[in-house]
């Protein structure tokens, strides 16, 4: 895992340097906002290996407080009224921390099922309570759209260390790397082939910047980098190749369903939080749409 983690960190290094040297040379608007995604990933690589060091309890609050903070962006966009803050407080202060907590308690059978089943029933339930009924239907959609994305889906990143995997006992830790750096990756590639290579758009309408040179340039790259990271999994280098295929084709569709959202709304970033980034959402669209396909795939095939 350190192994892994520090190519992550030299690879940050050789970038930093390769942007140092190319805002002396010249100075546009690319290379300064190459810097600033530089500069962010430095944070948040620092992040994330301070969540790694606290453990399994780390790693979950810190995926709680992103799925908290995404959930956030998304909600100051859509169209809610008075009636739903009370609906809100619910999603906010005690679904999304249960969703996180029974993953913590290895509960597989209730966090399955709490947001798609449970959730999913009780918030029209309390926003009919309220008796507003304008464009009811809209509003609990998009909350429990939401819900589903930014908290269900991006919780099965950190359900990966909860999985019982034969001779792999200790080590789930590395199986979320595994995801991480490759759906991550996929979107750094997919950027510089696209900025390199990239001349036929692949989807003009909703991401003007993603091209297709840049699309099969990123997969196959991310590809490559989940068959060198097959000793870490549980996978064959075959098995690594064709999961890591998957995850990141995946990630590309989140990243358009979220281009998608943000083009209804007329706006370029969910937020400005992450310098060079955009908001939090821009940061994790592609996890959200890999990790519940990383993590079913795994337990299906590799457990008991």
């Amino acid at each position: 895992m350190w192994w892994v983690f520090g190519s992550v960190l030299g690879l940050l290094f050789i970038a930093t340097i390769i942007g140092i040297v190319l805002k002396h040379k010249t100075k546009n608007s690319t290379i300064e906002n190459l810097n600033a995604r530089i500069k962010a990933w430095w944070i948040m690589c620092a992040i994330f290996l301070a969540a790694l060091f606290m453990g399994e309890k780390g790693i979950l609050v810190l995926f709680a407080m992103i799925s908290w903070l995404a959930l956030r962006e998304y909600v100051t966009l859509t169209p809610t009224r008075r009636a739903d803050h009370r609906t809100l407080f619910w999603v906010f202060f005690v679904i999304t921390p249960l969703q996180y907590l029974l993953i913590g308690t290895h509960w597989y059978g209730l966090f399955s099922i709490l947001i798609p089943v449970y959730a999913f029933l009780f918030i029209p339930i309390r926003s009919v309570a309220a008796g507003e009924t304008e464009n009811f239907l809209e509003r609990i959609s998009e909350i429990q759209w939401g819900l589903m994305v930014f908290v269900y889906c991006l919780s099965y990143a950190p359900a990966l260390l909860t999985l019982e995997i034969p001779h792999y006992h200790s080590q789930n830790v590395n199986l979320l790397l595994f995801l991480v750096i490759v759906v991550e990756l996929s979107d750094v590639f997919q950027y510089v082939w696209g900025k390199i290579l990239g001349k036929k758009k692949i989807a003009p309408v909703l991401s003007p910047n993603k091209t297709l040179e840049g699309f099969i340039g990123g997969i196959l790259s991310a590809t490559l980098i989940g068959i060198l990271l097959s000793p870490i999994t549980p996978f064959s280098r075959l098995q690594a190749g064709g999961i890591a295929l998957m995850m990141t084709l995946a990630g590309f569709a989140g990243g358009l369903i979220m281009s998608a959202i943000k083009r209804e709304r007329g706006i370029k970033d969910f937020g400005s939080v992450i310098p060079g980034h955009g908001g939090i959402i821009d940061r994790i669209d592609s996890l959200c749409f890999a990790a519940p396909l990383l993590f079913h795939l795994t337990r299906y095939f590799f457990t008991p």
